[in-house]
């Protein structure tokens, strides 16, 4: 295959599908497993039914805001430099798929970011843009379904990588911020002659 050239969406989604249902596998197997298995079910197992459910939902309130910080990230580059919409991030709450979608959004704000870096100073001081931290959190999330002590470390791992990256994105927001507010600025008030 050509690498210059991108694989049609069709096909593109076709593989994400696929990758999703093996994923999707991947979850359900302890649940049918002969014998028990460790990872991340046997750790919320650790706290309980109520325990866990609070877990969960600390988890999933933490995911809104980083997935609420990407899109607005994505809103402040300009629509030219977008690689994806800022909606898409809202793909990481499709279980199994956000489990594949997850390194394509990541990905695609890096990109984003990149290209906005071109033509937008407020990025100058950049020198990455959460591309290695954003799919080492997407790569370790995926080996944390391991169950086993692999998997348990891999979601350590995985937990780190992504506060990591999510505190680019906050430097990265703050910056496209700060810099969407001068030019706002500068234009509701022109200056006098």
């Amino acid at each position: 295959m050509n690498p210059d050239r991108a694989m049609s969406p069709a096909l593109m989604l076709a593989l994400k599908i696929a990758l999703s249902l093996l994923v999707g596998a991947a979850l359900l197997y302890p649940f049918f497993a002969a014998e028990p298995v460790g990872g991340v079910l046997a750790e919320l197992q650790l706290f309980g039914t109520a325990g866990a459910v609070a877990a969960a939902t600390v988890f999933l309130l933490l995911v809104a805001l980083y997935a609420r910080d990407l899109s607005r990230t994505l809103q402040l580059v300009a629509p030219a430099s977008r690689i994806a919409s800022p909606a898409s991030v809202w793909w990481m709450f499709l279980l199994p798929y956000n489990f594949i979608e997850d390194f394509f959004i990541v990905a695609n704000v890096a990109r984003s970011l990149e290209r906005e870096a071109a033509q937008n100073a407020a990025l100058a001081r950049f020198r990455s843009f959460g591309m290695r931290s954003g799919i080492g959190w997407c790569a370790a999330q995926l080996v944390s379904l391991v169950p086993n002590e692999i998997g348990s470390a891999a979601g350590a791992v995985a937990v780190v990588a992504w506060g990591w990256h999510w505190a680019f994105i906050r430097r990265a927001l703050r910056a496209l911020s700060a810099a969407s507010s001068t030019r706002s600025h500068a234009v509701s008030s022109p200056s006098s002659t």
